[in-house]
């Protein structure tokens, strides 16, 4: 049982990130800036943990000020109509610049931060994860499957005219889904941030982009990405513990195979 929540756990950040891919890949514009976005929100994690002495408001106060920031820039492109797809590439390298610049100004350091007061129980912190997301994939279904608001997402990235015609605008449904991206982005960088105790520079590894991939991977279907991360996620902790067990193989061949193992998945979808 330890194993499985561990497993689940580990894969939970990018489940976050690969729902927020998906709703801005369906309000066509997608949203690229997620990686950038997961170390700045852990950053901002640690910040408001710290200096507040509550987790909770850490999370909080995170998220918020993600989206926030996040709303703040979508409605920017949308008022001068800038391309999003560069809009989303600048703001990524917007958001690991502030962090860096942040993490100078309030902390002194560029590096890693860590203290007493940003410590977490391992177990608590894997239960909370596996929580929480349980319940943002169980939104995410529902808000995508039942919900007007979820039917006009789907809808603005293929036929933004009908969205006009029923006199909603297509560009406020390209900012919820930003919003949402981020939200759910801002949630993976702190529980990335809390599972380590410490907030580390590029704590998001590539989860951002690793995402978009799985996105395609899972058909745009929000319970086939959940099932294909977690069968990569598997294969990165097989590959990261079978040489304790059998020696000799490739370390090569090791870190090559969470990508192998995606690979064989889109040949056989």
């Amino acid at each position: 049982m330890t194993s499985l929540l561990s497993a689940l756990a580990y894969s939970c950040p990018l489940i976050l990130c690969s729902l927020g891919a998906l709703f801005s890949e369906y309000a066509g514009c997608l949203a690229l800036f997620m990686d950038g976005l997961v170390s700045f929100a852990a950053f901002l994690n640690y910040a408001f943990t710290v200096w507040s002495g509550s987790a909770v408001v850490g999370v909080l106060a995170s998220c918020l000020l993600s989206v926030g920031i996040t709303l703040g820039l979508s409605a920017v492109v949308e008022k001068f109509r800038a391309n999003r797809f560069i809009a989303a590439i600048a703001m990524n390298l917007l958001f690991g610049a502030l962090t860096s610049c942040l993490s100078w100004a309030f902390f002194g350091t560029r590096g890693v931060l860590a203290g007493d007061v940003y410590r977490f129980g391992v177990g608590a912190t894997r239960a909370a994860t596996v929580c929480v997301t349980a319940v943002a994939v169980a939104m995410a279904v529902y808000w995508l499957g039942r919900s007007r608001l979820g039917l006009y997402v789907r809808v603005a990235g293929s036929d933004a005219d009908v969205l006009k015609a029923k006199g909603v605008n297509p560009g406020n449904i390209r900012t919820l889904s930003w919003c949402l991206a981020a939200l759910y982005s801002s949630l993976a960088g702190c529980f990335l941030a809390m599972r380590l105790s410490s907030f580390v520079p590029n704590i998001s590894s590539g989860r951002g982009w690793m995402a978009l991939a799985a996105v395609f991977l899972g058909k745009k279907k929000p319970l086939r990405i959940v099932a294909a991360v977690i069968i990569f996620c598997l294969a990165d902790i097989f590959a990261a513990n079978i040489q304790n067990y059998i020696s000799g193989i490739s370390s090569s061949f090791l870190i090559s195979l969470p990508y192998l193992v995606s690979l064989l998945l889109i040949l056989v979808r």
